[in-house]
């Protein structure tokens, strides 16, 4: 019996890039399974969202989902799973707290209308969650003339940014933690990589169009933009004044 032929090395060349494609497509696959990809990493360890931050030292491991509280500058307690809001200060301010979910826009301004009394202003203390529902909310804000405003302690992370930015006037006291980092869409990763690129790009159009609009400086989108979705950027105190997000005190 003669012995098998050896592939020549265009077979060869052409069955390691069949495996590398295939291998690639797991991962992609394997991805989609987990919401993101995020693959290892042979450079420092992000530190963690408890430790302080220090100019140039900013970016900290954020997952929403498994991040256990207490710790610094997460709450205290577990933020609710959907938006829910409560009135406070016998109605004179109502606080929009957890995350920002699909129809949290419409239901949210329903809420705030049906108020025996309107309020005016609004306490935010979310993770983030679903960009658009953030956008509409915020531009209704805006055009009702509510005021929004952390307390101490309070996070407003992700596109929760979008509902700070929404407020006449914006306070973040010292002990507040506003951070930004990019958007995740949800879309298959088995979708053509042109189309999920245009739907990413067109997204980040319509999020800088809505911060200039709010009188926010769009270059905050650079932090937003270089930092991953598993992973938050914390503006200093000095950035939430020179990009827009806080307002003089008189």
């Amino acid at each position: 019996m003669s012995a098998p032929a050896r592939r020549s090395p265009v077979a060869r060349v052409l069955l390691a890039i069949l495996l590398f494609q295939l291998g690639l497509g797991l991962l992609l696959i394997w991805g989609d399974l987990r919401g993101t990809l995020r693959l290892p990493s042979f450079g420092p360890a992000t530190p963690n969202l408890s430790e302080p931050i220090r100019p140039g030292d900013q970016t900290r491991r954020y997952d929403p989902d498994r991040a256990p509280p207490p710790g610094r500058p997460r709450p205290a307690s577990p933020l609710p799973e959907r938006l829910t809001l409560t009135p406070l200060a016998a109605g004179a301010q109502v606080l929009l707290e957890g995350t920002i979910a699909a129809g949290d826009g419409a239901r949210i301004i329903k809420q705030i209308e049906e108020l025996p009394r309107r309020p005016e202003g609004v306490i935010l203390n979310s993770p983030g969650g679903a960009v658009a529902e953030a956008l509409e909310l915020g531009r209704w804000l805006r055009a009702e003339g509510l005021g929004t405003a952390l307390r101490a302690g309070d996070i407003c992370y992700s596109a929760c940014p979008y509902l700070l930015a929404g407020g006449v006037t914006r306070q973040v006291p010292e002990a507040g933690s506003v951070g930004v980092h990019q958007h995740y869409y949800g879309q298959s990763s088995l979708l053509p990589v042109f189309v999920a690129v245009e739907e990413i790009q067109r997204g980040q159009a319509a999020v800088m169009a809505y911060l200039d609009a709010m009188g926010i400086d769009p270059l905050v989108m650079r932090h937003a933009m270089e930092t991953p979705p598993d992973e938050i950027y914390l503006l200093l105190p000095e950035e939430l004044a020179a990009y827009g997000f806080v307002t003089p005190t008189e």
